[in-house]
């Protein structure tokens, strides 16, 4: 039997944390761009320009608490909401405190910091009065960042490095484009691996996570991403779409021998035309109809998902 899901959020209940973002991104843009044309010119940046950053420091995060909380509440399942009990006041201590460590370890601590940030939303979710447990760890977190992304990145810059030194008189388009290749398909695994480990979650007795084997997915990724890239953006909804499709489809939750899986009814062509009108309003509207293209998103996709 399928059991699907339901998201309720509302443009209405979106727009007012909306605009206040919208504001003062527009605002602080404005700002920035007076600062650096004064400091260009010579003008010593006043302490109020920094007193005002760290406010809209604040402030991005108070905003995206709040967006976090409104969209986590607005999942249902069988028609039963999900409650968020977070406060926003650890929320603002987790950031500082693993900004601070993050600085002082030399981004060492990034792994642990994402980690409890990602714990904070899933700990503090509420399914029938029971809470959801993140299960991954930091040390996992580190080890994925440190293999996928970090020691290829610098592996790939010193060969570059060495090839543009030896012949830097032939620094061709070529060789650009081939640096980038390389350069998407280390972060392929990465991708994977940084999703697996989000999707690690207890729930009762039950744990959810990702059925999926490293070589199908991160293919499915490539292929993926390579039509994008090759459409210049224009296929990116079908891909995403595709990928939502795919790992659904792979994603268990099991206690025991009980397993059950996630789906979810596939209609990409109407989809895609369906999320590309959507962005095209956001691009007319510059940004104004965001929270209406997230509610009908969410509705249209989360509504065809289901859990057997």
């Amino acid at each position: 039997m399928k059991n699907y899901f339901g998201f309720n959020l509302t443009a209405k209940k979106l727009l007012p944390i909306w605009l206040i973002f919208y504001f003062l991104f527009i605002t602080s843009y404005v700002v920035l761009i007076n600062s650096m044309k004064n400091i260009q010119s010579g003008t010593t940046p006043s302490g109020m320009l920094f007193l005002f950053l760290f406010l809209l420091f604040l402030v991005a995060f108070f905003i995206s608490f709040y967006i976090a909380k409104i969209i986590i509440e607005n999942f249902t399942y069988k028609d039963k909401p999900i409650i968020f009990n977070g406060k926003f006041g650890k929320f603002v201590g987790l950031i500082l405190v693993g900004l601070l460590l993050s600085i002082i370890t030399l981004g060492v601590y990034m792994a642990w910091f994402i980690r409890n940030i990602h714990r904070f939303f899933v700990n503090n979710s509420v399914y029938e009065n029971e809470s959801f447990t993140f299960q991954g760890k930091g040390g996992r977190l580190f080890v994925i960042v440190l293999l996928t992304i970090f020691l290829p990145i610098i592996a790939l810059t010193i060969i570059m490095s060495k090839v543009f030194m030896v012949n830097p008189e032939h620094v061709s388009i070529s060789n650009m484009i081939f640096q980038q290749i390389i350069s998407w398909m280390i972060m392929i695994p990465y991708i994977y691996f940084i999703y697996k480990w989000m999707v690690n979650i207890d729930y009762k007795n039950y744990n959810i996570r990702w059925e999926t084997e490293f070589w199908n997915s991160c293919g499915k990724l490539a292929l993926e991403i390579f039509l994008s890239v090759i459409t210049i953006g224009i296929y990116s909804p079908m891909a995403v779409i595709k990928l939502y499709a795919y790992f659904t489809e792979r994603t268990i939750v099991q206690s025991g021998d009980v397993k059950r899986k996630f789906g979810f009814d596939t209609d990409n062509i109407n989809d895609f035309l369906f999320i590309w009108g959507q962005i095209l309003l956001t691009i007319i509207t510059l940004g104004i109809y965001y929270p209406w293209s997230i509610s009908k998103i969410g509705k249209k996709i989360l509504s065809r998902t289901y859990l057997e």
